[in-house]
């Protein structure tokens, strides 16, 4: 199995396809690689797709120190890229993985040429949280409101595949520990003081009906971030970019096409 080490020696497993320019696919809180089984396959004619396990999922390590972060999180990408010797990649992080990326932006700038930041925010001390209605939800055990919260409808094609595709990630379930560690890294994330640092092309991405990542939390990651575009999807709610993919994944694809990475 290919594994590349972190810096503290955490072991990280991962999975590249394709060819093409390098694209790393960051995954969001408490999920493994297979969040992306998906969307992936839209990319992989085109680029070179890495998708991993973040530590504490999957079959990457699940070390209980020291407390995680994003901003480690971001380290154990680069990680990901030094392994396979990559000196220059785009990044798409959703959810968490938009808050990791953007610390790519801000501590890795040189090793990558766009970030994709979907449903994402700037972290606590700007971010718009979720409604107590969400939140009580999202503790919860109602099933139907859960799926609500991330699918504008219950049944589709999408959520059904989807569905099945995560399955596999079922198999490696997190530990209690690792799940805590997981909330406490996206609970304290906070890059709002250097968003303005990223001079890296940016492209958010956000479900107009995103309960759990309200909308708000896009506009100000635009205006906080020089440059960046912003682009609204219709009725997206949290799982977007899973359930309108193949909209979502040709946004992306032509920003990413717009900051080719150059070859010499």
């Amino acid at each position: 199995m290919p594994f590349a080490n972190a810096t503290d020696g955490t072991r990280l497993f991962f999975k590249a396809v394709g060819s093409g320019d390098p694209l790393l696919l960051v995954a969001g809180r408490n999920s493994d690689h297979h969040i992306w089984d998906m969307v992936r396959k839209d990319f992989i004619e085109r680029y070179q797709v890495i998708v991993y396990d973040q530590r504490g999922t999957g079959q990457s390590d699940k070390p209980d120190t020291p407390p995680y972060s994003t901003r480690i999180f971001a380290r154990d990408a680069v990680s990901i890229l030094d392994h396979l010797h990559i000196s220059h990649a785009h990044a798409y992080g959703v959810s968490m993985g938009g808050a990791i990326c953007q610390w790519l932006g801000i501590d890795h700038s040189a090793r990558f040429q766009t970030l994709v930041l979907a449903c994402s925010t700037a972290g606590r001390s700007h971010g718009i949280p979720p409604s107590s209605e969400t939140k009580a939800i999202m503790s919860g055990k109602d099933r139907a409101g859960g799926v609500s919260l991330l699918f504008s409808k219950p049944i589709g094609i999408n959520q059904i595949r989807f569905s099945a595709s995560m399955a596999d990630s079922n198999k490696a379930r997190m530990p209690a520990y690792a799940e805590e560690l997981h909330k406490q890294a996206s609970e304290q994330h906070d890059a709002w003081d250097l968003l303005s640092n990223i001079t890296t092309p940016t492209l958010i991405i956000q479900g107009s009906d995103d309960p759990v990542c309200p909308g708000a939390n896009a506009s100000l990651l635009a205006g906080r971030i020089p440059g960046a575009e912003l682009h609204f999807v219709d009725k997206g709610r949290h799982m977007f970019f899973v359930e309108f993919r193949q909209n979502v994944n040709k946004i992306v694809m032509d920003f990413l096409s717009g900051h080719p990475i150059s070859k010499t």
